[in-house]
C-alpha cells in the first residue's frame, strides 16, 4: 500500500513543483527596472552575480525565480536594499497585479505604474547624460512647465500671441 504524505510534506512537493506566481514577476520586474536605470546590461548583471545573461531574462522576465541568496546578491550589486524588490507589491490592486501575467512588452502596454514603462528609464538615461548641472536642472524645470496643462496652454497663447504682434 503506498504511504500517504503528510500534510507538510504535499505542501512542500508542491512548492518544489509550482510555477513562479505574480510575486516572482513582480520581483523580476523590479530587479529589470533597476538595472536599466543603472545602465547595466543583462549580460553585465550575469558577471557580476555568476549568471549568463539568458538566467537574467529569465529571472526579470519571472520565468524562474529568485533564491533569496541570490536575491541578496543582487540587492548589492544594485545598491538597493533588499525590501526594494518587494516595494508597492501588496499595494497592487487586482487589476494590476493581474497585469503581472503578462510578458514584455504586452505587460508594459497594460501597466499602469510609469516606473514599469521603458520611456520612463529612456528618459532617466537620457538627463542624466546631460554634463552640466545646471542645463539639467533647466531641463528639469522646463518639463515640469510642461506637465502642467494649464501653464502649457498660456505658454502656447503667449508664444501664438508673441508671434502675431
Amino acid at each position: 500500500m503506498p504511504k500517504k504524505l503528510s500534510e507538510a510534506q504535499e505542501n512542500a512537493s508542491n512548492r518544489r513543483t509550482s510555477r513562479p506566481g505574480a510575486i516572482d514577476q513582480y520581483v523580476g520586474s523590479r530587479v529589470r527596472a533597476r538595472r536599466s536605470v543603472l545602465g547595466l546590461s543583462q549580460e553585465r548583471l550575469g558577471e557580476a552575480v555568476g549568471l549568463t545573461f539568458q538566467q537574467v531574462q529569465k529571472y526579470e522576465r519571472g520565468v524562474n525565480r529568485i533564491s533569496a541568496g541570490r536575491l541578496l546578491e543582487l540587492s548589492h550589486v544594485l545598491n538597493v536594499d533588499i525590501s526594494y524588490f518587494f516595494e508597492g507589491f501588496c499595494n497592487k490592486d487586482a487589476s494590476n497585479t493581474s497585469s503581472l501575467m503578462l510578458l514584455g512588452e504586452e505587460r508594459e502596454k497594460y501597466s499602469i505604474d510609469p516606473l514599469e514603462r521603458r520611456e520612463t528609464y529612456e528618459l532617466i538615461r537620457a538627463y542624466y547624460r546631460i554634463g552640466d548641472p545646471h542645463v539639467r536642472l533647466r531641463f528639469l524645470d522646463l518639463l515640469k512647465v510642461f506637465s502642467d496643462s494649464e501653464a502649457t496652454n498660456k505658454a502656447i497663447v503667449a508664444a501664438t500671441e508673441e508671434r502675431i504682434s
